[in-house]
């Protein structure tokens, strides 16, 4: 079964024989693919990790970094063996049955469908902070805005996500090449040089292995998204080329991006005196005018790309798990483009509920909420693991190779899975971790309780067998 039509028509606005669009260009593929692992969270939240880790912070990034890099490079073997807009869902509904398939599908729709109000009320606060005007009304101007243009066609997400992505690389490259003079001492008058930071105050470790870890703990919600241009790569006439190309390079994205961005601020900047954009405290110890209204609009549109792959991740998984009957049939339906409007409005109407429930519920509930899901991306992890250990098994008993493969099979994929498991024990015996991992653990278990349901039923048993 896929989600993906065996048509061969393959024109720039039209669907393949009546099924999704295959309009997103080589070009789109490789931005979404280089800029999907770059999310606010860098740009921000990495200020959190490196005020728990110290100038460590760097063997967290490296420490998340490698299993984010192990489980690409399961999810791509089976990806370019058979690439599915319902991706990883798809994959663990061949190796363990359809409970799994349905479980993992709707826990990262409703990941996704959870990220629509955090970036939107984002989003919304800088333009007001930038423009002026009610937060509210720049939040729901954004969410429509980007819902229109996801409707019209996947080319849309495409071009969109395109100059997001882009902007975002931009300002990155950027960003290293001025911490990088200022570290050899060659900006006049900055306020920093040289990489004495990355041992003052008080060691590269202040805090023990123990913080090292409870910074991989944080950093690695961060690199959540890098799997999307597995179920985009699907709509676009040569997704086994384009997700070869993804997973190849996701080592040097990661390294650039992350441990090379991360090693500029610890290099040049005290941990413990950050303020809460590690990139814009960096630039303004250089000395660099306008850095915070630079850094509102690359954080602005960090978001906006977050926003954007939110709504049309949330969608086509919807999409393919209707397609697979774990869902209402409405949401297979499509525009003569090839988009599944019924599943894009449908994750835009939760998500902005969820919107409205951020400006009108209390911020501990709201906060609840968001927990419910904080766990996700661990369970997907473990999830592509566990399916490609599976799946891979069966592919090399069957003589079958995929264009990439799973290194040191099936060791690595063992020891992954483990690693992964170790994640989330540490995170139930962390604090600042507990609500997440319970809440998630208490959302998980209520969809798969659904799922076993569903899927004793005779119909969607014969459907199983035929899989």
């Amino acid at each position: 079964m896929t989600s993906r039509a065996p048509g061969t028509d393959h024109s720039d606005t039209g669907a393949p024989d009546g099924g999704l669009g295959t309009s997103l260009k080589p070009r789109h593929i490789t931005m979404i693919s280089i800029a999907g692992v770059i999310g606010a969270g860098l740009f921000v939240g990495s200020a959190n990790a490196i005020k728990e880790a110290g100038p460590a912070v760097l063997i967290s990034y490296f420490l998340a970094g490698t299993l984010v890099v192990l489980v690409m490079r399961m999810l791509g073997e089976m990806a370019t063996a058979n690439p599915d807009t319902g991706s990883f869902s798809v994959y663990s509904h061949r190796a363990l049955g359809g409970w799994a398939g349905f479980s993992v599908g709707w826990l990262y729709w409703w990941f996704w469908v959870l990220v629509i109000p955090v970036e939107a009320t984002a989003a919304a606060s800088i333009l007001a902070d930038l423009v002026g005007g009610p937060q509210w009304v720049w939040a729901l101007a954004v969410t429509l805005l980007l819902t229109v243009t996801n409707l019209i066609s996947v080319g849309n997400y495409g071009e969109f996500e395109f100059w997001f992505a882009l902007i975002k690389v931009v300002a990155i490259i950027v960003f290293i090449g001025i911490g990088a003079a200022a570290i050899f001492g060659i900006i006049p008058d900055s306020k920093v040089s040289g990489i004495d930071s990355l041992w003052q105050p008080d060691g590269f470790m202040p805090h023990g292995f123990g913080a090292v870890i409870a910074g991989m703990l944080v950093t690695m919600f961060s690199f959540m998204g890098t799997e999307i241009v597995t179920i985009a790569a699907a709509e676009s006439p040569d997704p086994t080329a384009g997700i070869s190309k993804a997973v190849n390079s996701v080592i040097w994205r990661i390294s650039i991006f992350y441990i090379g961005s991360i090693f500029v601020v610890v290099a040049l900047m005290p941990y413990n005196e950050l303020a809460d954009g590690s990139y814009q405290s960096t630039l303004e110890a250089i000395g660099i005018p306008g850095s915070k209204i630079i850094m509102d609009v690359v954080i602005l549109t960090a978001v906006a790309s977050c926003l954007n792959s939110a709504l049309y991740t949330a969608s086509r998984m919807l999409f393919s798990l209707g397609d697979r009957h774990d869902a209402p049939g409405v949401v297979r339906r499509l525009t003569g483009n090839g988009v599944p409007w019924v599943a894009v409005l449908a994750s835009m109407v939760v998500g902005f509920l969820a919107v409205v429930g951020n400006y009108l519920l209390p911020e501990k509930i709201f906060a609840y909420l968001l927990a419910t899901s904080g766990a996700v991306a661990l369970f997907v992890y473990l999830a592509i693991a566990v399916s490609q250990f599976v799946l891979g098994r069966s592919m090399r008993s069957a003589g079958e190779q995929a264009p990439v493969r799973m290194w040191l099979f099936p060791y690595l994929t063992v020891g992954v899975i483990v690693a992964i498991i170790a994640v989330l024990v540490l995170m139930a015996f962390d604090p600042n971790q507990q609500q997440a991992i319970f809440l998630s653990l208490i959302s998980a278990a209520i969809i798969v309780a659904a799922s076993v349901i569903v899927h004793r039923r005779p119909a969607h048993r014969r459907r199983d067998a035929q899989v």
